[in-house]
């Protein structure tokens, strides 16, 4: 009879051989799977530029004409006539801005005049009394179709060609479309189609040789942008790609058997056994209470992930979230504990609903919306409010500043508070933090164990809670240990600490318990 170890060999070999064969038919479709999705994404990215390009200036149109009408020069007069050239001149898109006074037109600067700047119908009124004329033969101005901006005294007359600032477009086509209704294309004669005849992302059409995208961005306006190129683009782009990856695949068959004979050591990799144990929900979670250093009143805790094998041993925080980190799965780690957080303690935080949970995020939890959808349908199946769920971030998730402002800017109008925490052990300056709308600054243990030491340091942490307090920011001390230490943070007007001296992590039901007990 076969050994154990035999069979198992059998059977890899076996599982090899199906996988080869299996590998040529699954190749070709996968290729041809992350092609369109690069296409998308690059064609994506291009739409959102565009969208995001065509929002602001439309914006910024709306906001200069609230400035000129709130600008102090008598109408008409030469400082109006110069301030109103000036603006026209500053922006390339603005063709001309104009003074009115009831139906008539008194004065203006720029390129266009004429009936063209009084069209019989507005396409759009909106509530703060904005009136818009979409693109059209009686927007007309020199054989370019003009998009008219009337609010209070004054007018504005766009060149919608200059919204779209694309850059070399080879043979692709660009339209553009605001509330609905067409602004733009590139080329002007460009047969794109309407937004609603498409759906959203990409698709393929064989039959007539085109690939097609529609994106769609709903900020301040409904804007969508369709791009199309021909097929042959596509192929030119991603076929050279596609055929190295051909030839890879032959090298891949070649090595598959090595592969999977080598599969059962690399699964017993204590990097897949963590994914694991995240995809099986096996971390643990445990939560430090967060108090009132006024009052000794619990107003919180920290969710801190617990990773423990299934040999018993535990796991450091400081090792299984880099690992997470660095093998790409940090997010699904963080939805992970989210989960288990609503899971475990969902009924007491609507029994208390005071108290609220700290969650850590990592860098690359604000590269995507995955955590906003997960946090907006969780809430809801929990029945909990947004404020249940407050949300911690390192200062090295706010070295690029654009994206993570934009992340936490969604989050907080959620309804989530958002701190930063361990400030002063990463790289933020005081101008830094205030380029970004937080709402609590946690201050690292390190700092706290310096308080009134001879330490270089103990001189900081005054610093940090008086930079707290100019910008308004609630503050919470990590790590206090002593009495000594909590009566000196309340004496500087720190409001919230954490720490073994008040307690240490505890499990669900234990933290239940404490809670209960500090009635």
């Amino acid at each position: 009879m076969l050994q154990r170890r035999d069979k198992v060999v059998v059977v890899l070999l076996a599982s090899a051989l199906l996988g080869v064969l299996l590998l040529f038919s699954v190749l070709g479709w996968y290729l041809w799977r992350e092609s369109v999705v690069a296409e998308e994404a690059r064609l994506g990215d291009l739409a959102q530029r565009l969208g995001l390009q065509a929002e602001s200036a439309i914006i910024d149109a709306r906001d200069l004409l609230q400035a000129l009408n709130e600008s102090p020069f008598p109408r008409c007069s030469p400082e109006h006539v110069s301030l109103m050239q000036a603006e026209t001149f500053a922006r390339p898109h603005i063709r001309a801005i104009g003074f009115w006074r009831a139906a008539e037109r008194l004065c203006g600067t720029g390129f266009a005049e004429g009936a063209a700047l009084r069209p019989p119908q507005a396409s759009r009124i909106y509530d703060d009394g904005m009136i818009a004329w979409w693109p059209g033969p009686d927007t007309t101005v020199g054989g370019i179709p003009l998009f008219l901006m009337r609010f209070g005294n004054h007018d504005m007359a766009i060149d919608p060609r200059q919204l779209l600032s694309t850059g070399p477009l080879s043979n692709q086509q660009v339209g553009l479309w605001v509330e609905g209704l067409p602004m733009t294309r590139i080329p002007a004669a460009a047969a794109v189609p309407a937004p609603d005849s498409l759906r959203p992302g990409l698709t393929v059409d064989r039959a007539r040789q085109q690939v097609s995208a529609r994106f769609s961005l709903g900020t301040i306006f409904r804007i969508d942008i369709v791009a199309m190129q021909p097929l042959s683009e596509f192929w030119d782009r991603y076929l050279p790609t596609l055929v190295l990856a051909g030839l890879l695949g032959l090298v891949l068959a070649g090595l598959w058997v090595y592969v999977v004979l080598s599969f059962s050591r690399r699964h017993l990799s204590l990097t897949a056994e963590l994914r694991n144990a995240i995809e099986r929900r096996e971390i643990l979670v445990y939560y430090q209470p967060i108090v009132d250093l006024a009052t000794g009143h619990c107003t919180g805790a920290e969710a801190l992930a617990r990773w423990s094998r299934a040999n018993g041993d535990m796991v450091s925080p400081d090792v299984f979230v880099p690992m997470a980190e660095e093998a790409g799965m940090i997010t699904e780690l963080t939805l992970a504990v989210l989960e288990l957080v609503l899971r475990d303690i969902g009924s007491l935080l609507r029994a208390h609903p005071a108290i609220a949970i700290n969650i850590n995020l990592s860098p690359q939890d604000l590269e995507s919306k995955r955590l906003l959808r997960a946090l907006v349908s969780g809430l809801s199946e929990a029945g909990l409010p947004a404020s249940a769920i407050k949300l911690e971030l390192t200062e090295r998730a706010l070295l690029d500043s654009d994206l993570p402002r934009r992340r936490i800017n969604e989050l907080r109008q959620l309804g989530h508070a958002v701190a930063i925490d361990d400030f002063g052990t990463g790289y933020s300056s005081l101008s830094y933090l205030e380029s970004f709308e937080l709402d609590i600054l946690k201050i690292d243990k390190a700092f706290v164990d310096t308080i009134e030491s001879h330490a270089v340091s103990s001189s900081v942490i005054g610093h940090v809670i008086e930079m707290a307090k100019s910008l308004q920011l609630d503050i919470v001390a990590e790590g206090i240990e002593s009495q000594h230490q909590a009566a000196w943070l309340a004496a500087q007007g720190v409001r919230f600490g954490q720490g073994y001296h008040f307690s240490r992590p505890l499990a669900a039901e234990d933290f239940s318990h404490w809670l209960q007990s500090q009635a």
